[in-house]
C-alpha cells in the first residue's frame, strides 16, 4: 500500500538514526542507481551562512523572467514540505513526491550490499532532483542545506557556484572559526568553472580553498559591485557590464548584496540566449517579482508584525541594521531558538534595539529547541537590564506581544524556522 506523503516523511526520520549525516557516498550510490540523470541543462549551487535562501529566491526570479524553466531546491521549509521543490515557480504536489520517494527506497533498497541508509534531507535532496531531471528544467538552482563539501546536493557538479556569506554557524559540524567553516563552503567550487563570492571580507580559509580547487573566482567589491543611490542602485561587473536596477522587493539592507551576487552568478553561467537587453529586463523584473517568505516579512496587523527567520549572529547583525533604518517605533520581541544556536551572539547584536523581549520556548516544537527558561537565562547574563517575559511556545509569546503593543509600536518575530 502506497504510503501518503505524510507518512513517508515520518518514515525518512525513523529509518536513519542520525538526523545529520554528512558524507557523499550514500547519496552518490543511490542516485546512480536512479540513472544519475543530469538535474537540468545547467546548475547553480548557492551555500553560504546566511542569505541562501534569499539568493535562491532572486535567481528563481530573474531566471523565469527571462523565460527559463527553473527548479529551485531549498530547506528548510516554513509551513509545508511541499515549498522545498519548486518547478516553475510552483510546489511539488503530494503525488509528484510520493512518486519520487518511491523510486528513491527502490534504489536504496536494492542495493547489492544491503539498503543504503539516507537521511530525512538526503532523501530531499535526490527528490528535488530526480523531480527536476523529469520535468526537463533549463536551470536548476540548489540551496546547500548544511556546509557545502559533504553536503548532499554537493553529487552535482554546478556550472556556477554562489557563496552569499561565512560566519559563525553549525561549528560542531563544520569547524570552529570562519577559515575552517569557509573552507567546507569552498567545497561547492569546481576547477575552472566560476565560483562567485558574495561577502566584501570573506575568510581566507575559503578564498585560499576555492584557489587550490583551481575555482575561477568572482568577488564582490572586486570583480563585482554594488552602488547605492537615491533612485535605486547599479550593478556593475570588471569587465565593463552595468545596469542600473530598482530597489530588491526583499527589504533588508543585505539584500542589495544577495542580489549582486545571484547577478553575478547569472553573468557567469552565459546565458547565450539573451541579448544584453533582454537580461537586463529579466533581472530588472526578478528585483520585482521576487518573493522569499519570512525574510523580513510583513503579515500586516496593528501594530504590525513582521517575521525573519535570523538565527545567528550575522543574521541578527542586519535585523539590526534595517531596525536602524526604520522609523523610530518602541520593538516587541518575539524570540525563540534552537539549543546549538549562539543565543548570546543574536542577542548582543539586537541589544538596546530590542524595548520589550517575550521569550518563547521551542522545546515542544522540536527535540533541538531551547527551553524558555534556559532562553532567559542567557538574556539576563547578555543584557542584564532587558524587559522581557516568558511564555512556553511561539503562540503564548505573540499573543501577550500582540496584547500588549500599542499602536505605532512594532512586533519582531525571529529566531528560527520554527517561529
Amino acid at each position: 500500500m502506497s504510503r501518503t506523503l505524510a507518512e513517508w516523511l515520518a518514515y525518512q526520520e525513523r529509518v536513519n538514526v542520525h538526523s545529520i549525516e554528512l558524507g557523499l557516498d550514500r547519496v552518490r550510490e543511490v542516485w546512480q542507481r536512479m540513472g544519475a540523470p543530469a538535474p537540468a541543462k545547467q546548475v547553480i549551487t548557492v551555500g553560504g551562512t546566511n542569505g541562501k535562501g534569499s539568493t535562491v529566491a532572486l535567481l528563481e526570479a530573474m531566471l523565469t523572467a527571462a523565460g527559463l524553466r527553473v527548479g529551485a531546491f531549498t530547506s528548510p521549509h516554513l509551513l509545508d514540505y511541499n515549498e522545498r521543490v519548486r518547478i516553475d515557480g510552483a510546489n511539488a504536489d503530494d503525488a509528484a513526491l510520493v512518486a519520487s520517494f518511491e523510486r528513491i527506497e527502490a534504489a536504496r533498497e536494492g542495493a547489492p550490499d544491503g539498503s543504503v541508509p539516507l537521511t530525512y534531507f538526503e532523501f530531499g535532496t535526490l527528490a528535488a532532483l530526480d523531480l527536476f531531471a523529469r520535468a526537463g528544467v533549463d536551470v536548476a538552482v540548489l540551496e546547500v542545506g548544511l556546509g557545502g563539501r559533504l553536503d548532499a546536493v554537493n553529487i552535482i557538479d554546478a556550472d556556477v557556484a554562489a557563496i552569499t556569506t561565512v560566519d559563525l554557524d553549525h561549528m560542531d559540524w563544520l569547524g570552529p572559526d570562519r577559515d575552517s567553516i569557509g573552507r567546507e563552503k569552498a567545497g561547492i567550487a569546481r576547477a575552472g568553472r566560476p565560483a562567485i563570492v558574495g561577502e566584501l571580507d570573506p575568510p581566507a580559509g575559503l578564498l585560499e580553498a576555492l584557489a587550490a580547487c583551481g575555482a575561477r573566482v568572482e568577488r564582490a567589491g572586486t570583480d563585482f559591485s554594488v552602488e547605492r543611490h537615491e533612485d535605486g542602485w547599479r550593478w556593475r561587473h570588471r569587465d565593463g557590464s552595468a545596469m542600473e536596477l530598482p530597489d530588491p522587493a526583499l527589504a533588508a539592507p543585505v539584500q542589495y548584496a544577495n542580489a549582486a551576487t545571484a547577478i553575478a552568478a547569472l553573468h557567469a553561467l552565459d546565458l547565450d540566449t539573451l541579448t544584453p537587453s533582454a537580461f537586463f529586463a529579466a533581472v530588472s523584473a526578478g528585483l520585482h517579482e521576487v518573493r522569499a517568505p519570512a525574510r523580513l516579512q510583513s503579515i500586516g496587523g496593528e501594530p504590525p508584525v513582521i517575521v525573519d527567520v535570523g538565527h545567528n549572529p550575522q543574521a541578527a547583525r542586519a535585523l539590526a541594521e534595517w531596525l536602524d533604518a526604520q522609523p523610530p517605533a518602541r520593538v516587541h520581541a518575539v524570540y525563540g531558538a534552537l539549543a546549538d544556536k549562539d543565543v548570546a551572539g543574536v542577542i548582543s547584536a539586537l541589544s538596546t534595539r530590542i524595548d520589550h523581549w517575550h521569550l518563547a520556548g521551542l522545546d515542544r516544537a522540536t527535540p533541538r529547541g531551547m527551553a524558555v527558561a534556559a532562553l532567559a537565562a542567557i538574556l539576563q547574563r547578555t543584557l542584564p537590564q532587558a524587559s522581557f517575559d516568558t511564555h512556553a511556545d511561539v503562540a503564548a509569546a505573540l499573543a501577550a506581544a500582540r496584547a500588549t503593543a500599542q499602536p505605532g509600536e512594532r512586533i519582531l518575530a525571529f529566531g528560527s524556522f520554527f517561529v
